[in-house]
């Protein structure tokens, strides 16, 4: 698996040689820096959908929950990121570990959240959340097992969350 998450790293880094394609990654890498992007998306929707604006409060919450858990997962696994191995990353990170990747756990989980909420969400988010956790690695910072294991731990929080964020009470 190390010898396919370095081959691919460096084909889709490759892609970062075209000036437009850094370009859009770096926006995209930017964009969701800390969640930023995605907790914006579900504040406007709690802003807009008055009717459910509490399920959208919910599901920012589970956003950014998934975003803090996978922080707590880079303190404890303290993988380097690509750079520490001679690959040249496009962007500065706010940390030195990679795994898992954080803009792919809050990009995933809020395709689960706000999907369920909106037929807009579910439309624009997977593209626009997929873009995202592409450009971590043509900007060179994660691997793909990174990108893969943070879009697993963000869709598992926001699944999990689900009956929270639609207002169900758990009876027992």
């Amino acid at each position: 698996m190390h010898d396919l998450d370095h081959r691919l790293l460096s084909a889709l880094r490759d892609c970062g040689s075209d000036t437009r394609v850094a370009a859009a990654a770096r926006a995209l890498s930017w964009a969701g820096e800390h969640g930023a992007l995605w907790i914006a998306a579900g504040l406007a929707g709690a802003a807009v959908d008055h009717g459910r604006r509490g399920a959208w409060l919910r599901g920012t919450a589970l956003t950014a929950a998934a975003h803090l858990a996978s922080m707590g997962v880079k303190r404890v696994v303290r993988r380097p990121r690509p750079g520490d191995t001679g690959v040249q990353p496009l962007v500065r990170t706010a940390g030195r570990h990679s795994f898992p990747s954080s803009h792919a756990t809050s990009a995933a989980a809020a395709t689960v959240a706000y999907g369920a909420l909106s037929p807009v969400g579910a439309r624009v988010v997977p593209p626009l959340a997929a873009a995202m956790c592409v450009s971590r690695m043509v900007v060179g910072v994660h691997y793909p097992s990174d990108v893969a294991a943070g879009a697993a731990l963000g869709a598992l929080t926001a699944r999990v969350g689900s009956a929270w964020m639609n207002g169900s009470r758990t009876h027992g």
